[in-house]
């Protein structure tokens, strides 16, 4: 069967998505390749046309831009924009929410035990949104922007994986909001309003 040009690339992208998704909700290794390509509305046999391997689609998933970069974008656009960002991030509904989220923040512990190339790619990542929230500091350096923006996206993956991880709302709550407030101060804007 033949299919339009650009459907090898659409399903790739498919399977990326709910692969995200998956990841993001249950982590990488709870996760089957049965259960993404279900999910995808493929069969299993159909997951090797797209990938050598489970980790292959994991460097994939890490790669893909998706909805977060769509995010920082917007944080690079000025004015409140990166404190815009820091409070989107640090909200209720990012935490409640992981499946639709920063993977970085659902990820990183597991990230941490992957081959090389794996973690390449998530360090690519890193460094890629850690120089946009640099960019938009007021630190008079570029040495000092980039200590400022590892120490922020550094507070905030943090606060947001200790806010999933409290079974206490309330408690749950004054961490996002302890998160933003410190966030904000490292951007010299003092102490941020509720999430």
């Amino acid at each position: 069967m033949r299919y339009d040009k650009g459907h090898k690339d659409a399903t790739r992208q498919r399977i990326v998505e709910v692969a995200s998704r998956q990841f993001r909700e249950q982590g990488v290794a709870a996760v089957g390749l049965a259960g993404i390509m279900t999910d995808a509305g493929l069969t299993n046999g159909a997951f090797y046309a797209h990938f050598d391997s489970k980790e292959d689609l994991v460097r994939e998933v890490l790669a893909n831009p998706g909805k977060r970069s769509e995010m920082w974008q917007a944080a690079a656009e000025g004015g409140e924009g990166l404190a815009n960002a820091i409070r989107g991030y640090l909200s209720e509904r990012h935490r409640d929410n992981p499946g639709r989220g920063c993977p970085t923040s659902a990820l990183v512990a597991e990230i941490a035990r992957h081959p090389k190339a794996t973690r390449d790619a998530f360090t690519c990542k890193i460094s890629d949104i850690i120089g946009l929230i640099a960019g938009h500091l007021p630190s008079p350096t570029e040495s000092e922007r980039r200590q400022k923006a590892v120490a922020i996206y550094g507070l905030m993956v943090g606060t947001l994986q200790l806010s999933r991880a409290v079974n206490d709302k309330k408690l749950s709550n004054e961490i996002l909001q302890s998160g933003i407030n410190q966030a904000l101060g490292l951007m010299g804007q003092g102490e941020g309003s509720n999430p």
